[in-house]
């Protein structure tokens, strides 16, 4: 039986969320489930079980990391505030060990960061070998809030579309496997989650006043996104569009992406580098 199917895919999460032509940014449903075929419940018993299969192959990328693997893996997360980048760290990204994990969050550029080159920042934050390095947010935000703000010209933003394809065209041939995700959240669940955290004491320090005036800004960011996705999903660094309203889909959804990049590094244990029936004499006798 195929793995997709014993785990209630009726199609894999890479085909059926993989962005191409068809994929137009104004017609996502962000409370679809797409290839999904189970519920709530299942969703999070899946993730637990496919958690475990997740971490165990984090570990033979880790194990052959610290062996001289230079490969590595980068989750790139990116989408509008509340879309539940920070929830995935925590419940998909919270399965593996952490010293295996490079782990990045772009915010606002720093007055160091400002004075360099966009790519700069992100080049300093790329994962090492054996890692599995995740963005919380990237470069990317220099072609969406950099555009829908103007916060440069319309030719240097522009520009920077190729300028990033071959960024990544180089990144994977150095051994990154790219996993890029867009997030998408509708502006009810945004709304009703910006709520929230203004109704606890603790969710206070993750509302920023300035998402409210973001929301007004849509129509702009869903032409972003849209150039964005038009323009640089490519064949060595596809993107995959996630509904995010029901925040246990997009986890499992994220959980198989990864889990199938791990699974084509086609990794094995990596060998001793000592004579272990020489050690096994020695530690008999100590």
């Amino acid at each position: 039986m195929p793995a997709h199917e014993k785990t209630l895919w009726s199609t894999p999460a890479t085909e059926v969320l993989r962005a191409g032509p068809h994929t137009k940014v104004a017609k996502i449903d962000p409370r679809a489930t797409p290839g999904f075929d189970g519920d709530k419940a299942d969703g999070e018993r899946l993730l637990e079980e496919r958690g475990a299969v997740l971490s165990a192959l984090q570990e033979k990328l880790y194990a052959n990391g610290r062996s001289g693997d230079e490969r590595s893996v980068l989750l790139i997360l990116q989408g509008m505030d509340t879309a539940g980048k920070g929830g995935m760290v925590r419940h998909v990204i919270g399965h593996v060990d952490p010293q295996g994990v490079d782990h990045a969050a772009f915010g606002v550029p720093t007055p160091e960061e400002k004075r360099h080159h966009y790519l700069w920042r992100i080049n300093k934050a790329l994962p090492r070998g054996g890692q599995l390095g995740v963005f919380d947010r990237s470069h990317y935000e220099d072609v969406l809030v950099a555009r829908v703000h103007d916060l440069v010209p319309s030719e240097v933003w522009s520009g920077r579309y190729e300028e990033i394809n071959q960024f990544e065209r180089e990144l994977v041939y150095s051994g990154t496997t790219l996993v890029k995700v867009a997030m998408f959240v509708s502006l009810d669940e945004q709304k009703r989650r910006l709520a929230e955290r203004l109704d606890r004491p603790d969710k206070f320090w993750k509302y920023n006043p300035g998402d409210v005036t973001e929301r007004a800004l849509w129509p702009q960011y869903q032409q972003a996104y849209q150039a964005m996705l038009d323009k640089t999903s490519t064949d060595h660094a596809p993107w995959y569009v996630v509904p995010c309203d029901r925040k246990w889909y997009s986890r499992i959804a994220v959980t198989e992406l990864l889990i199938d990049a791990l699974t084509r590094l086609d990794l094995d244990w990596p060998p001793a580098d000592f004579d272990i029936e020489v050690e096994k004499e020695r530690l008999a006798r100590s």
